[in-house]
């Protein structure tokens, strides 16, 4: 196991850098030279700290030995002047570049953010409750930022790597030249160094994926803890308490992880430190000898002491910065790993025919991933276009289901559904997405313009958004918000945004479905939040809003059925029932009849 471990390091990183290269050269090109610019000057600066002192000593050891002031004084003058200057200089072209390699890194963690973003959009809907994915797209955020630094924290290693390389190559010539004996002083110090920090580094990375699901939990408490939109529901049920014992659980899990990783790192770490101890050790005695011995200048014991540790430190950091990019590519390939999460559902590329529809669902049997039980079983049943449906039951009974199969957010467990005689499998998806018009009774609206909430697709259409507004009853509302149908939905991100009412709500979801003018219209519980006027009023204006389209309607409220043309009654994870309002109530001890008498017997004592 272990070694199939190793193979696949090599791998994970070839093609995490070669990913990180391909997407610097198209998108920032110009981020290569700075980088090439960084390694020069870096570079440049490590072996002037080695060289310049020596050079300065050494006529300071020979003012002091007794030779000639104005031979000596004048050339540490110099050398002094030169090192200060170069420095300076070094210094500020270095700032200046590391100033442009920021814009450029920061552009790149927000691009990688909107694709993230992006792709858990588009993945298919099934993943988006599917706690392996989940844990997937938290790991690819997790490991694209913090934990590996992102395209930055990967090519930069990477550039930390060159410039110590560039800089071990003149210090090898210096000490080659003076202290050879430093060089296996320091290589075999380096061997075990690099042992016990790749302890260290298999045991963080084994914390990583241990703390993925931690992080994802305690990331959910502790952003509902600060969403204003729950404030009502926390006080009223003074369930601050419960929020905050939960955000301690999972961060008490967290902070154990840290300390348990620490603690088994702590021997590791231990271990480096007598080492480096030891080799200091050993260098210091070796160059004083080398000193006391007049086999080297006082310069020169200047610039070993100097080069001997910018040796080891450029030898480590070149060792460590393999591992260091070892390990940030297995976490930054995370990233890559959720951008290639497959697919839950096979893909068609059909074409959908324009005009007329018919569904079909034949013999349609249903279970949710990971679960044993079917929500839906054997399921036959025809929708004619321009046929308005309802579908009407109990709470769980299978009728939102029924919707998401037909939507493909789910493919069918057992049987087809058909549109046109086509499983809809065989069309393409961005196609067949087309022909709905959906309102989830958990409906969402954005932080975004009313205008933006409405068309969410496309350029808006003003006289159109008007039209649907009117509509849906919801247009004298909009007329008195302060900016229009500019305004902004919640005040999270405009301090003049409008918080609109339940009923508002739904009706700008309403207006939503209209707005997309889709052959298909589906209405799942579009009345729960309004008031009965308002109610009422959706109903009578219910065939106005739907025309001629094929509607499907679900509801707990049975009066709405009048205005459909057949009804489905879901029972027992089926379809008990089904036929017209009046031959639905004409059944004796029928489900669907006994359902509309109790509520209309609510009304009338009502």
């Amino acid at each position: 196991m272990s070694k199939q471990k190793n193979k696949d390091k090599k791998p994970i990183t070839r093609e995490t850098l070669k990913f990180m290269l391909k997407l610097v050269w198209k998108e920032k090109p110009h981020l290569f030279f700075l980088y090439f610019l960084d390694i020069v000057l870096v570079a440049s600066m490590n072996l002037l700290g080695v060289i310049m002192p020596k050079f300065i000593m050494d006529e300071v050891a020979a003012l002091l030995g007794g030779g000639a002031v104005e031979e000596h004084l004048p050339l540490a003058a110099l050398y002094a002047g030169i090192s200060v200057g170069l420095d300076l200089i070094l210094n500020i072209l270095d700032n200046i570049n590391g100033q442009l390699m920021d814009i450029a890194n920061e552009w790149f963690d927000e691009y990688i953010d909107v694709k993230i973003g992006e792709h858990a959009m588009k993945m298919d809907f099934e993943h988006t409750e599917d706690p392996e994915a989940l844990d997937a797209l938290n790991k690819a955020k997790e490991g694209m930022s913090w934990y590996s630094g992102g395209i930055h924290g990967v090519l930069f290693a990477l550039v930390q790597m060159l410039r110590e390389a560039a800089t071990l190559i003149g210090v090898v010539a210096l000490i080659a030249m003076t202290c050879p004996l430093l060089l296996p002083i320091q290589i075999i110090s380096l061997i075990f160094i690099t042992i016990f920090n790749a302890k260290n580094n298999k045991i963080e990375m084994d914390s990583f994926i241990r703390l993925s699901k931690t992080n994802r939990l305690f990331g959910y408490v502790l952003y509902q803890l600060a969403d204003f939109r729950l404030g009502k529901d926390i006080r009223l049920y003074e369930s601050s308490d419960m929020m905050c014992r939960k955000a301690e659980v999972y961060s008490d899990e967290s902070v154990n992880e840290w300390a348990d990783r620490n603690k088994k790192q702590r021997k590791n770490s231990w271990c480096m430190d007598i080492i480096n101890s030891l080799r200091d050790g050993m260098s210091y005695f070796y160059i004083g000898y080398m000193a006391l011995t007049k086999a080297i200048s006082i310069g020169d014991f200047s610039m070993c002491v100097s080069a001997a540790g910018t040796f080891y430190w450029s030898l480590y950091r070149i060792v460590n910065g393999i591992q260091e990019i070892n390990k940030k590519c297995a976490y930054a390939h995370r990233y890559i790993e959720f951008v290639r999460y497959p697919a839950a559902m096979p893909k068609g590329d059909k074409s959908v025919k324009q005009g007329e529809h018919i569904i079909e669902f034949a013999h349609v049997s249903f279970k949710y991933p990971r679960s044993e039980n079917f929500v839906l079983r054997d399921i036959n049943i025809t929708i004619k276009s321009g046929e308005h449906l309802s579908i009407v039951g109990l709470n769980g009974a299978g009728k939102t289901t029924f919707i998401k199969l037909l939507c493909r957010l789910y493919d069918v467990t057992e049987g087809a559904i058909m549109i046109d005689g086509v499983n809809i499998k065989e069309y393409s998806e961005e196609e067949y997405r087309k022909l709905f018009a959906v309102v989830f009774q958990d409906f969402q609206l954005f932080a975004f313009s009313m205008r933006e909430n409405i068309a969410l697709n496309g350029e808006a259409d003003d006289e159109r958004i008007d039209e649907v507004l009117k509509q849906s009853g919801l247009y004298e509302d909009a007329q008195k918000l302060e900016q229009g149908l500019d305004t902004c939905l919640f005040k999270g991100f405009d301090e003049k945004g409008t918080d609109l009412s339940g009923g508002q709500r739904q009706k700008t979801a309403i207006s939503r479905a209209i707005y997309r003018n889709a052959p298909i219209v589906i209405l799942d519980e579009p009345t729960a939040a309004l008031d009965p006027v308002a109610e009422y009023d959706i109903y009578r204006k219910f065939n106005t809003l739907v025309g001629g389209k094929t509607a499907i309607y679900i509801s707990h409220r049975l009066s709405s059925c009048k205005f459909c043309d057949r009804i489905a009654v879901f029972a027992e994870d089926t379809i008990k029932e089904y036929g017209t309002h009046d031959e639905l109530c004409g059944k004796p001890d029928g489900i669907y009849a006994e359902m509309f008498a109790a509520q209309a017997q609510y009304y009338l004592e009502g």
